[in-house]
């Protein structure tokens, strides 16, 4: 449909200009312009990267993907709670940075994303749904049928999920979230992209294994141990 639209505006500015002289070719101009900032994509800002063994408690050294390294200031990360998932040397981190790149605004440790995040089945409790973030971007849903989770990414410091409802045809949703906890057991995040009144918050915890219990009630020590009376 876009492709069409365009192709038809096209058209219109070739015969403005061929009809209309100088004046039309300054308008055809002008409207072409705004167009193309209409259905211009924001660039990703974030850089990417790798938790270097030069970072300190007010500093990330961030090895980048293109090769670069960069020692970045946290201070005021740190002090509006905008460094997420902790900083481990070795982990691939996400940062935005200031505009010549010697301080972090927002640092979120992908590793820590990783994992089988889990909440309360909203509808009654009874079970557990959630997420599963995957490497390579991969997104699973977690015991529910009525939304699939697809692709996951860090774009501008913010989470961005493809998903797919159940009966919405091949019709996929593209969302971003404000990530606003993300701990060794706990992610929070928030919608930013829809109308107030569709603003949803998610609090998930880190799905753990079922501990093994022995007929007394009691936690075995060792989950290979045979049940004893």
């Amino acid at each position: 449909m876009r492709k069409t639209t365009l192709f038809g505006m096209m058209a219109t500015v070739v015969i403005t200009m061929s009809s209309c002289g100088g004046s039309g070719n300054q308008q055809a101009q002008a409207a072409a312009e705004t167009d193309s900032t209409e259905i211009q994509i924001p660039h990703d800002q974030t850089l990417y990267g790798i938790c270097g063994n030069g970072t300190a408690m007010n500093t990330l050294q961030l090895l980048r993907d293109n090769g670069d390294t960069l020692n970045l200031s946290i201070t005021r990360a740190l002090e509006a709670g905008q460094v997420f998932g902790g900083l481990q040397v070795g982990d691939r981190m996400a940062v935005m940075a200031n505009d010549d790149k010697t301080e972090a605004l927002i640092v979120i440790n992908q590793n820590s994303l990783l994992g089988d995040w889990v909440m309360p089945n909203p509808i009654d409790g009874s079970s557990e749904v959630g997420i599963r973030i995957k490497e390579g971007g991969i997104a699973e849903s977690i015991d529910q049928s009525s939304i699939i989770y697809k692709t996951w990414k860090i774009y501008n410091g913010k989470l961005e999920i493809l998903s797919q409802r159940d009966g919405g045809g091949d019709e996929e949703e593209l969302n971003l979230y404000e990530i606003v906890k993300l701990g060794a057991d706990s992610l929070v995040y928030k919608t930013v992209n829809k109308p107030r009144e569709e603003m949803e918050t998610f609090e998930y915890s880190r799905w753990k294994e079922p501990e093994q219990m022995d007929l007394h009630g009691l936690q075995l020590e060792n989950a290979e141990d045979e049940f004893r009376l």
